[in-house]
């Protein structure tokens, strides 16, 4: 009898918060205005492993505190914060878009990334290619190859919230894709020839950016986008976390580590020398590989 009163309390209470939020309007990074959706910040929990059940305890505890004009910001910021207080790994993964931003100022670790994660899918991968186009140099950010099949590879990377890669991102990549192309049909011999051009970008894609690659012949990928093949996607599918989820580092420690031209998680164990050329004693440091093995499941 207890029990049915106990669930029928938290039913009452969990529709009493969701009418109270209903026409609640939060804040996107790029200045938008949207509905507060119970929904996604579920959804977003979910996607980063947490039960069901502390999933729907974070988000009530969270339902508590909005009112309108939060920032959708400061809502996941509450909402790792609180995830953190029952597992730190879980709580990593919910800030893998920050901690992509965390690869920065350069675009030069996003780069490195973006190979990993093309080796894992089983592509031989070169990073930072000078190709000769039929009017001018072009650096190449990746240069992909898979059996007989070459791709070329930019990366726009972005280490702010609320920005948005657009057409003329895809227009300009698509144009250097092209002058490479003319420059093979005059000299075959001169310019191995690149079969496709792909664009990989931590930021999300305008609706024309996403038309005028369909239309191009030109892959998009972005943050959430294409649907099961999204950056977010590849990342989580490869296990490849990126350094700057770690906790265990301090900002500094991590800039350091990138510098050094590390830039997954899974580097650092083989890497030891580097942390303790920084200084870390070896208590510190045995935290950092159990924070490493719980988050990319390597001893």
């Amino acid at each position: 009898m207890f029990f049915h009163i106990l669930c029928d309390t938290f039913y009452i209470r969990i529709m009493a918060i969701q009418e109270a939020q209903k026409g609640i309007l939060v804040i996107k990074a790029s200045g938008e205005r949207e509905l507060f959706s119970r929904e996604k910040l579920l959804n977003s929990l979910n996607r980063s492993g947490v039960s069901p059940d502390v999933a729907e305890q974070i988000a009530l505890k969270i339902e508590h505190g909005i009112k309108n004009g939060t920032y959708v910001s400061e809502i996941y910021r509450k909402a790792f914060s609180l995830l953190r207080k029952f597992e730190r790994h879980i709580a990593n993964r919910y800030s893998l878009k920050k901690a992509i931003m965390g690869l920065g100022p350069t675009g030069h670790p996003f780069e490195r990334l973006v190979g990993k994660i093309l080796e894992a899918e089983g592509f031989t991968v070169q990073v930072g290619q000078i190709v000769q186009g039929a009017c001018v140099e072009h650096e190449v950010d990746v240069v992909a190859s898979k059996g007989d099949r070459r791709i070329m590879v930019e990366c726009k990377f972005h280490n702010q919230q609320g920005i948005i890669t657009d057409v003329k991102v895809a227009l300009y990549i698509q144009a250097r894709f092209e002058d490479i192309e003319k420059k093979h049909a005059i000299e075959p011999n001169y310019v191995q020839k690149f079969h496709e051009a792909w664009l990989i970008t931590n930021t999300k894609l305008t609706s024309s950016a996403i038309r005028y690659a369909s239309c191009a012949g030109l892959k998009a990928i972005g943050w959430n986008y294409p649907a099961n093949r999204s950056l977010q996607n590849l990342i989580e599918q490869s296990g490849l976390h990126p350094l700057t989820m770690l906790t265990t580092l301090t900002e500094l420690q991590k800039q350091r580590l990138l510098e050094e031209g590390l830039v997954l998680c899974n580097e650092i164990p083989k890497r030891k020398d580097i942390l303790q050329k920084l200084g870390i004693a070896s208590a510190r440091i045995s935290e950092i590989f159990r924070e490493i093995s719980d988050l990319c499941g390597r001893e």
